[in-house]
């Protein structure tokens, strides 16, 4: 037996059902899209990661092993900010902070770009996964509403009067739940996954900065770690 209280019920219920239906899928696809996409970049993190400790530290100077990494990678970014660091360190303003400090204010500043970046669309994540239930809930209210009325001025309150509205009211209940779960579970996954990238690139910017500081590339160890 075909079902007459399904989503397509729904949709015709009225603007607000239609509306909050809309909201929904919105936010779901707009979740779905920063996940795949944060989860390209944390992999190419991790691979450029990798790239950095099999490469950056063979190099002569700091500046030729910039060149062997990625055009686009933080850890490229971290070395060519800290060597800009270095050589621009003067003037009468600047001369007033001794280059150890100029130098770790720089590589931090990257550093914070850095994480800014992989932080990116995590607040939208967090924000569907704690809205899209009360969104859900109210296409619900909204439609059990509207379907005590319907009820109440035909003045027939049988069972299947009842069940069949209410029943079609709870499908925005359903579909809240079934936007912010996913939202919520890749929140939690990426800031993880986030969390392990940032440690790569707080070792290799604190490498970069001895080796700048010492002038001496056998000094960078700590970086051999890769997450």
């Amino acid at each position: 037996m075909e079902n007459p209280y399904g989503f397509a019920a729904v949709w015709e219920a009225g603007f607000v059902s239609r509306g909050t239906l809309i909201i929904l899928s919105l936010m779901s696809m707009g979740s779905w899209y920063i996940i795949i996409t944060k989860l390209i970049d944390q992999t190419k993190i991790f691979k450029q990661s990798k790239e950095a400790s099999a490469k950056f530290w063979k190099a002569s100077s700091i500046a030729a092993g910039s060149a062997t990494l990625t055009d686009g990678s933080p850890f490229r970014f971290i070395a060519e900010t800290g060597t800009k660091a270095t050589a621009h360190h003067d003037g009468a303003l600047l001369e007033q902070i001794d280059l150890s400090t100029w130098v770790t204010m720089s590589i931090q500043r990257a550093v914070d770009k850095v994480q800014s970046r992989l932080q990116d669309g995590l607040s939208f994540l967090a924000t569907v996964g704690s809205t899209a239930p009360f969104i859900g809930l109210f296409g619900t209210v909204w439609g059990i509403y509207n379907a005590l009325i319907a009820i109440g001025m035909s003045g027939n309150a049988s069972i299947d009067k009842v069940a069949g509205p209410v029943g079609e009211a709870l499908i925005m209940t359903a579909f809240g739940l079934f936007v912010a779960v996913p939202a919520v579970l890749g929140y939690n996954w990426l800031v993880r996954r986030n969390k392990s990238a940032m440690e790569d690139v707080r070792a290799f910017s604190a490498d970069v900065h001895s080796v700048l500081i010492s002038g001496a590339m056998s000094t960078a160890t700590g970086s051999k770690k890769v997450g």
